[in-house]
């Protein structure tokens, strides 16, 4: 098998049985390439995001960039859409698991999202086997048999495929070059794109993407240059690759128009990635009392930063030709439960109802029962046409200070948020950590988005010490109370890996310092336990 690997590249792992076809040397010798030209830059931008975060520890807010006022005043449009990226009006999104994938491929969504970030546990099993999925469904061979012996495949109307690699943040632990773990986006997008551009492009597609977690235009000009690169590298024009930008970051939200520009002959809109929103702006101003947030649920869409970041994301990407991708709608209909249904289905409609009033051309869902109720409410909206982008919003009017207006009208902290954070941060790192991204959890499909809000959040309350409606105040001891009580509830350490999960939450809540993304240190503890072989 150490054949097979490029002598440039060091795998720190097993061989997962889709290696032989997923790793070949010709792949890996791209993704070698990759690292090496920009693997640098990469870190710069990396440790730009410290500088930054140490400039607002000490008292600064963001703004709109002074230094790219001309590109925010200039008249230019993004390239035009690709035809099988025209009507984006629903689009579901989940973790590259076969059975998923095909179910998501199947929904009858526009698009599907198959996710390496938050909605996959990056085991090298997982991500390895994901690329082998990937090819197979660019490829019209992706099938799945149950244990019960029911087969899927995949039907002729398959939804557009496109992959979210992970962020920039992220390194491949199992990869190494000069004995440092190479970029997870890289080998991501580049195994990917080695494999898939050129039969996607033949099937009439393309190699389309979705960027999460950007924190700046830099960020975006990185990912555009990797793109010229690949694509110069193998051959096809500039241009091929499309990308959808989530702006899930607070400071992204001051450069929209700067990442749509960076992007413009690669673009394909922007997202409003809601949950890391809302992660990002307690994450980013974690040391200032005045920015605590109340109980996550009171957090809606129509609180005044929430609506100003939306109604922004929509002006801009309309002003400038490209298309607006609404937020996720995670519940999980319930095949006993029809109240729970009628309930969270009209919640599902309402949040739909205001996306497409508000001009977004599409949305996300996480299941596929949710796809026709969703695109019953575009489709009122849209009719026949593919969007809505001639719908431009000419009286918005979002300056720095509606993105930073973080009122939550009669919002509290209670005994239930904290109960609700504890709980749902106990039940998906119980699962993440047993190699499943995307759990269900309370009729929710949840990803790592909704772990890493809830337990910022009690970060955030222990450490200024908020106090609750009855004058109780949180500090480590309630926190712990409640976090025993939530899990005996749950009968950590039973089963699973509860009984870690539990602890990895109490060094993330009660740390000092904030740990910046509760996957970096849960990552070293997916491989705990596992015989790491070493090839070269």
């Amino acid at each position: 098998m150490a054949t097979r690997v490029t002598h440039r590249l060091e795998l720190k792992a097993h061989d997962p049985p889709a290696a032989a076809r997923v790793l070949t040397p010709e792949a890996l010798e791209f993704v070698w390439r990759l690292q090496g030209e920009f693997g640098s830059l990469r870190a710069a931008l990396l440790e730009r995001r410290v500088r930054r975060q140490a400039e607002l520890d000490e008292g600064a807010l963001p703004d709109f960039l002074p230094g790219t006022a001309a590109v925010r005043a200039d008249r230019w449009q993004v390239a035009a859409a690709p035809a099988d990226l025209e009507d984006r009006r629903v689009e579901i999104t989940g973790p590259v698991e076969r059975k998923m994938m095909i179910n998501a491929l199947n929904s009858g969504a526009r698009v599907f999202m198959a996710d390496f970030e938050d909605a996959l546990s990056p085991t090298w099993d997982n991500v390895v086997q994901g690329q082998a999925n990937l090819q197979d469904a660019v490829r019209d061979t992706l099938d799945y048999t149950s244990p019960d012996g029911r087969v899927y495949q995949v039907g002729e109307k398959a939804a557009t495929l496109m992959v979210r690699p992970r962020g920039w943040h992220l390194p491949e632990r199992h990869v190494q070059l000069a004995g440092e773990a190479i970029s997870a986006s890289l080998f991501d997008f580049g195994l990917h794109f080695f494999h898939n551009a050129r039969p996607l492009l033949e099937r009439g597609s393309g190699p389309y993407f979705y960027l999460p977690k950007l924190e700046s235009h830099l960020e975006a000009r990185l990912w555009n240059d990797v793109f010229c690169f690949a694509q110069d590298t193998l051959g096809l024009p500039r241009g091929t690759i499309r990308a959808t930008v989530l702006i899930e970051t607070i400071l992204a939200a001051f450069e929209m128009e700067e990442i749509l520009y960076e992007l413009r002959e690669h673009s394909a809109g922007l997202n409003a990635g809601r949950w890391d929103y809302i992660f990002s702006i307690i994450k980013k101003f974690r040391h200032r009392a005045e920015w605590v947030l109340p109980d996550r649920a009171q957090i809606t869409m129509t609180v005044p930063f929430m609506r100003a970041y939306t109604d922004l994301l929509v002006h801009t990407c309309h002003t400038r030709g490209a298309h607006a991708i609404g937020g996720m709608a995670a519940f999980i209909p319930s095949r006993r439960d029809a109240d729970v249904n009628a309930r969270a289905l009209a919640r599902v409609r309402e949040d739909k109802e205001r996306e497409s009033a508000d001009g977004f051309d599409g949305t996300w869902v996480a299941h596929p029962d949710l796809v026709p109720p969703a695109t019953e409410v575009f489709t009122a909206v849209l009719g026949d046409a593919p969007h809505q982008r001639q719908r431009r919003r000419e009286s918005v009017s979002v300056g720095a200070r509606e993105l930073l207006d973080i009122r939550v009208p009669d919002g509290e902290i209670t005994e239930a948020g904290v109960r609700a954070n504890v709980n749902v941060a106990l039940q998906y790192l119980d699962t993440w950590l047993q190699g499943t991204g995307a759990a269900a959890i309370a009729n929710l499909m949840e990803d790592a988005a909704t772990a890493e809000i809830s337990r910022a959040q009690l970060w955030q309350w222990v450490r200024h010490r908020c106090k609750l409606p009855d004058g109780r105040t949180i500090d480590p001891e309630l926190y712990l109370t409640i976090r025993r009580q939530e899990s005996a509830a749950l009968g950590a350490g039973e089963r699973g890996r509860g009984r870690e999960a539990a602890e990895l939450l109490d060094t993330l809540v009660l740390a000092s310092e904030f740990t910046e993304f509760l996957t970096l240190p849960a990552s070293r503890l997916l491989d705990a336990g596992a015989t790491l072989v070493k090839r070269s």
